[in-house]
């Protein structure tokens, strides 16, 4: 397997943990976007937030992605956002197998309810905020993935071998 692999999907859809073991079972170095920004920044992403906005934040995912994207054998963690930009899902898709990390809305919020570094989710109502996120890019998540797996109910270990069933049967 020389492709690169690049998980997309919502926040909490376990894209980090799954990476982490998929990339392990495959022999490939693992990456997580927003960590390669935590780590260059010096800062956390609530952080970048409240300095620079979410457009700040964008542009630094934007560049991020790009020098990412064009490594070789990697399995990359993207952040939730990372699909809003055409430029963005067009790299994704010419480097590497996309695939989308779907889960329903209550597992969404389960699995974030209490992480703060979550800025987009620091609002009165998180479960209505990931239903609203989830309307604008459930789409351009489908758009960008050359296939998707339901999360839901399944051990990171069971989506990992989902991926790798997937996998080996593509052309």
């Amino acid at each position: 397997m020389t492709q690169n692999i690049i998980l997309i999907g919502p926040m909490g859809a376990g894209k980090t943990s799954v990476g982490k073991q998929l990339a392990r079972s495959l022999n490939m170095t693992f990456y997580d976007s927003d960590h390669e920004i935590e780590k260059r920044t010096g800062v956390n992403i609530p952080t970048i937030f409240e300095f620079e906005g979410e457009p700040g934040f964008r542009e630094r995912e934007h560049n991020v992605l790009l020098e990412l994207v064009s490594l070789p054998n990697i399995v990359l963690a993207t952040g939730g956002g990372a699909v809003l930009r055409p430029e963005n899902r067009s790299a994704l898709k010419d480097h590497g197998v996309v695939v989308y990390l779907q889960a329903p809305v209550e597992m969404l919020y389960k699995r974030t309810a209490r992480d703060r570094n979550r800025p987009l989710l620091q609002t009165e109502d998180p479960k209505g905020k990931i239903k609203e996120i989830l309307a604008i890019r459930d789409p351009l998540y489908r758009q960008t993935a050359a296939f998707t797996v339901d999360t839901n109910g399944l051990t990171v270990r069971q989506v990992v071998k989902k991926i790798l069933d997937h996998l080996k049967h593509q052309p």
